[in-house]
């Protein structure tokens, strides 16, 4: 662990004087807190080393990364917010546990906040790869949103796009080819066209061609989505990692192996960066679907 106290202006401080055990090493840090992972090896079986530098005041890739991370959630209730970022850091069982509690403390009659809860669990068991649970949990987040918000609503929008990468996942294309254009065709309505969320229509779309076999249309819908999302994303924003990796997993099955490579090492660079280190899915990390 590195510390250049004339960069950064975050407290820590020694135990070694006022432990009450002799040889003791231990550093306090402040919460909040934010380390740089510069390396990770392993030392033998079960133990790594990890390198950590304490970042700077001025790191602006930091300040640029968190005060983006901050606008996407900012209409979220504390709770809502709190389970999305889990699962965006892939913690899939505290963020199921979180959604499961929050349906349980929620009243039925509340369809708006029940149906944003099954839309996440929807999500969340996607991810795990339990897709019949998954598809429950979307046909439920779907019927709610039916009863209490317009057909053409952005909301709907969503809960077609994960309900469709569900019955991508399990070979049910022609479904999810249906309903990621019914969701494509819904944000193309009310988004300009250069919005995230119009990305991560075309994301999808590109998903299932690529699932058939269908690499040219994938390929173009893949990179219709990344030039969306460079142009209002920091450049170390873990959603680009997951934007060059699909596009490498489309060069390699074309065995254009060389844009391949180079494409997976940048969502590796990325990923390494911002992301920890056990995260089963960078794909996982958006918020839009």
């Amino acid at each position: 662990m590195f510390i250049d106290p004339s960069t950064s202006s975050a407290p820590f401080a020694s135990l070694r004087r006022v432990s009450a055990y002799e040889n003791e090493e231990e550093i306090l840090f402040s919460m909040h807190t934010v380390f740089r992972i510069v390396d990770i090896k392993q030392l033998e079986d079960l133990v790594w080393q990890v390198d950590l530098v304490l970042t700077a005041d001025n790191d602006e890739e930091l300040k640029e990364l968190t005060e983006h991370i901050r606008k996407e959630t900012r209409e979220l209730t504390p709770w809502n917010r709190l389970g999305q970022i889990l699962f965006r850091m892939g913690n899939f069982n505290e963020a199921e546990g979180l959604y499961r509690a929050l349906c349980e403390r929620t009243s039925d009659d509340n369809e708006t906040e029940l149906s944003e809860y099954y839309y996440w669990l929807g999500r969340i068991k996607n991810a795990q790869g339990e897709y019949t649970e998954a598809l429950h949990f979307c046909e439920q987040s779907l019927e709610l949103r039916q009863n209490c918000v317009p057909l053409n609503h952005l909301a709907l929008a969503a809960t077609y796009s994960s309900t469709a990468s569900v019955y991508s996942n399990i070979g049910e294309y022609s479904k999810a080819l249906k309903l990621s254009e019914k969701s494509l065709e819904i944000r193309q309505k009310l988004l300009p066209s250069n919005h995230p969320d119009l990305a991560g229509s075309y994301n999808a779309l590109a998903s299932v061609y690529d699932k058939m076999g269908e690499y040219s249309k994938s390929l173009e819908l893949y990179q219709m989505s990344l030039e969306i999302r460079q142009k209002c994303l920091p450049p170390n924003h873990p959603d680009l990692a997951a934007y060059y990796n699909n596009i490498a997993s489309v060069y390699q099955s074309m065995g254009e192996y060389s844009k391949a490579s180079e494409l997976f090492d940048k969502s590796l660079e990325i990923q390494e960066k911002t992301l920890p280190p056990d995260h089963p899915d960078p794909s996982t990390f958006s918020f839009t679907h």
